[in-house]
């Protein structure tokens, strides 16, 4: 197949502009290189592209002059933007992307702004806006715990609920919480260490100590939802694949006055004794048509970590 060189000239753009399109590292150009499968140099005011099918020709100009785009709006451009806009061009949907419009969804305790990092957790922090309850159903590592808590802290600094409540089922690998030492607090703790390490990066720890001793900040296992009916409050459901089809409905039957519900999960992970009774399964599907609740399903294109877990990811799939 005949390939060309795309040039893109940024005579406009003084050579530390040029750096922050690259990246430390070039790690910026190896992101595009990595999602089209073509070298990216940078000589001086110009980046080349090598070996550009011609399918990919305006995708990959699109990318670079929306990376542009971000860079005229901020002054800077991180890995996370550039895979966010590949992500974009792969599905089609850079052409409605605008710098102007990318809203972070919170800020961290030292004002780092968070955004979706791809189109699958933009879907995913839209519907947080437009959806009383959302389905996040995706595996590990595609952001979907953290962008919940982040958004539900950004909710209660906005004063739009006045707690958080975060939850999950006490299932791992068939282990229970009676047979755990210590009290409630202590039993639960580890099984909720993804949403704590988010809540730290929001608030901070001695915040969040202090969020949890006047109740602003609840977490409880599933089984004590019941009979509760949670009012002006976000409330998280982690790790909804161990919930059975019972459990989800008494959770989702808690929902109060001003109240939001998100429940999170990956369905290739249930340590449930039968796979089928997982409540999300059903849940997600039984309720997808209903207006005020969305279901969202990242993939492994959705995986914020390290390139090797969405490949992992896509190999253990081949063969379920």
């Amino acid at each position: 197949m005949e390939t060309k060189t795309l040039t893109l000239d940024c005579k406009d753009y003084d050579m530390s502009l040029m750096q922050v399109l690259a990246g430390n590292h070039d790690e910026n150009l190896d992101v595009l290189s990595q999602a089209f499968h073509v070298p990216v140099l940078l000589r001086g005011h110009q980046v080349k592209v090598l070996e550009v099918k011609p399918e990919d020709e305006a995708a990959i100009l699109e990318v670079l002059n929306k990376a542009l785009d971000i860079i005229d709006e901020r002054l800077e451009l991180s890995t996370a933007d550039m895979k966010y806009l590949c992500s974009l061009a792969k599905s089609g949907q850079l052409s409605q992307f605008s710098a102007a419009n990318l809203k972070p969804v919170a800020r961290t305790k030292t004002g780092r702004p968070i955004y979706p990092r791809t189109a699958g957790q933009a879907r995913l922090t839209g519907a947080f806006e437009d959806s009383d309850i959302v389905f996040a159903v995706g595996a590990a590592g595609t952001g979907k715990t953290y962008l919940a808590v982040a958004w539900a802290v950004q909710q209660l600094k906005k004063e739009n609920i006045e707690r958080i409540v975060l939850t999950r089922p006490a299932v791992e690998a068939g282990e229970s919480l009676g047979f755990l030492p210590g009290d409630m607090k202590e039993k639960v703790d580890p099984y909720l260490r993804p949403l704590y390490d988010a809540l730290y990066d929001m608030l901070g720890q001695e915040t969040v100590d202090r969020y949890l001793e006047r109740g602003v900040i609840e977490i409880a296992p599933l089984a004590f939802m019941r009979g509760r009916t949670l009012n002006k409050a976000v409330v998280i459901l982690d790790e909804a694949q161990n919930a059975t089809k019972a459990q989800m409905k008494m959770f989702l039957t808690r929902m109060g006055q001003q109240c939001r519900m998100i429940v999170t999960g990956d369905v290739t992970q249930i340590d449930l004794i039968r796979r089928q009774d997982s409540g999300l399964v059903q849940a997600a599907d039984l309720l997808k048509d209903i207006d005020g609740i969305s279901v969202i399903r990242l993939t492994e294109s959705d995986v914020v970590r390290h390139p090797l877990v969405a490949k992992i990811i896509a190999a253990y799939a081949s063969v379920e």
